[in-house]
Formats: structure tokens, sequence, C-alpha cells
């Protein structure tokens, strides 16, 4: 028999309860139902809170034609009137930034060739050929490395074959991630052992690493403002639930004030 839920007396379904797991998507069920479970109460906590608050405030449409529910509406108002996000001011800003200049370096770029023995990786019989076919070109390369141009222009399955296999340059998430592993390991002149993706078996040469440069406070100022915003939002947000949680009534699910896993 499942546990009867309320806030305050006010019952939480179990329809309800239903209905919200599917905005709390996990491999485990019972966690998606706990999950679920929490935001429910943390919102009943609040819409109470705004009714007792006697907060009033009209439904907005967003950008997308969507309009919110009166309930929404209203715990919307009582957090804007009681949750106190102050901005972080340029000290601040500048104070993050130089505690955290590696987050705000451009991804390194790799002028790279390669060579393509196409095969579907749900043909097994296809792909080991095509491996064999690498893992020859690959024992050619190492004894010939100059011959990459010519072997990519006469075996290669993609259209970079008319160039000697030149991709140009390749920026982080251009490829496919076993690609971009090995490309990322290579020193430049290097040639890769056969890499697998789904398009094939590749052998990659590293020409040039361009590395990372670091951007400049101005170009990050306001994406640093966003984030301390949203942190700061976060932190109060869950104080506030702390509290009215700490002096709720709510049965069927374990509360512990500010430590209490409704507020995580």
């Amino acid at each position: 028999m499942m546990t009867r839920i309320t806030v305050n007396g006010v019952a939480i379904p179990r329809k309800a309860i239903a209905a919200e797991v599917q905005n709390f998507p996990a491999g485990d069920a019972a966690a998606s139902w706990v999950a679920a479970t929490r935001a429910l109460v943390v919102r009943e906590l609040l819409h109470q809170e705004a009714t007792r608050l006697e907060i009033a405030a009209e439904p907005e449409t967003d950008a997308e034609g969507r309009t919110e529910t009166a309930e929404d509406a209203q715990v919307r108002a009582l957090i804007a009137r009681e949750v106190r996000t102050p901005s972080a001011d340029e000290a601040a800003l500048r104070r993050y930034y130089e505690a955290n200049r590696r987050r705000f370096v451009t991804s390194p770029l790799h002028e790279a060739d390669h060579i393509l023995i196409a095969a579907d990786r749900n043909d097994g019989e296809a792909y080991a050929a095509a491996r064999q076919k690498a893992a020859a070109l690959a024992e050619g390369l190492a004894v010939a490395p100059y011959r990459f141009a010519a072997l990519a222009h006469a075996h290669s399955a993609c259209p970079s074959r008319e160039v000697g296999g030149s991709l140009g340059q390749i920026g982080s998430g251009d490829t496919t991630p076993e690609f971009e592993a090995a490309l990322t390991a290579l020193q430049p002149g290097e040639i890769s052992p056969p890499v697998d993706t789904r398009y094939g078996v590749h052998l990659i040469r590293l020409v040039r690493r361009v590395e990372g440069r670091q951007l400049p406070f101005e170009a990050v100022r306001e994406r640093i403002a966003r984030y301390l915003v949203r942190h700061v939002q976060c932190h109060a947000m869950a104080q506030y639930v702390a509290l009215l949680v700490a002096r709720a009534d709510i049965r069927g699910v374990a509360k512990a004030g500010a430590a209490s896993p409704l507020v995580q």
C-alpha cells in the first residue's frame, strides 16, 4: 500500500505524481518517482505560502505562445517578492574570472588529414575487411609516411581524397568522439593506428595543432554575470524552500529542514 503524502494536510495525489514523473527521466523508476514527489511537495508549499501572503499575479505568455497557469503565476510572483538575488558587482565578476581563467580558453584547432575505409558497422564481415585494409595501409605508412596523400587519393572514401585527405582545421565537436580522441592524442606529423567510427575505419595524420587562446575578461563578462546570478538564485531559492520545509507539516516523505532532500 502506497504511503499517503500530505503537505500541511493537503494530499498530493498519486495520479499527479505519475504525471510529473515524465519530467524526471532516470534509469531507476523509483528514483524518478521520488524526484517527482519532492517537486510536487515543494510546488505545493510555494503555492500555500503565496496564498497565505495573498499574492496575486496575472499569468504571462512566453515567446512561444504558452501561457502559465494562475498557480504558476502566483508562485512566480512569490519568488520575485520573497527571494532576494543581488547582482554580482564588477569586483566579484573579475575575481571569478581570475580564479577560473582555464574555463575561458578557446578550444584548440587541429589541421588534419585522413584516409577513410568506409564500412557499415552493422556488417561485421565488411567492417572486418575495412580494418584489415586500414591495417595494411598503416604498415605501409610506417615505412613511407610521405605517401599519405597519394594513398588517401587512391583509397579514401571521403571527398577529401581529392586534396590528399586534407580536412582543413577541425574544432572540438566537428568529428565523431572516437576520431576526436585519436586526433588529440597525436603529435604533429604523427599518424594514428586504425580508428573505428560509425563511418568506417580511419587513418589520421595531425598536420598542426593551434592551441586555444585565453579570452579576455571583457569577452566573457556577461557570461560570468549570468552564471553568478543563476548560482545565487539557486542558493537563495534552496534556503527559502528549506525554511518553508522546516516549518511545514509534511507527511509521507522525509524532511529535515535545510538538509532535507526536498530542497537539494
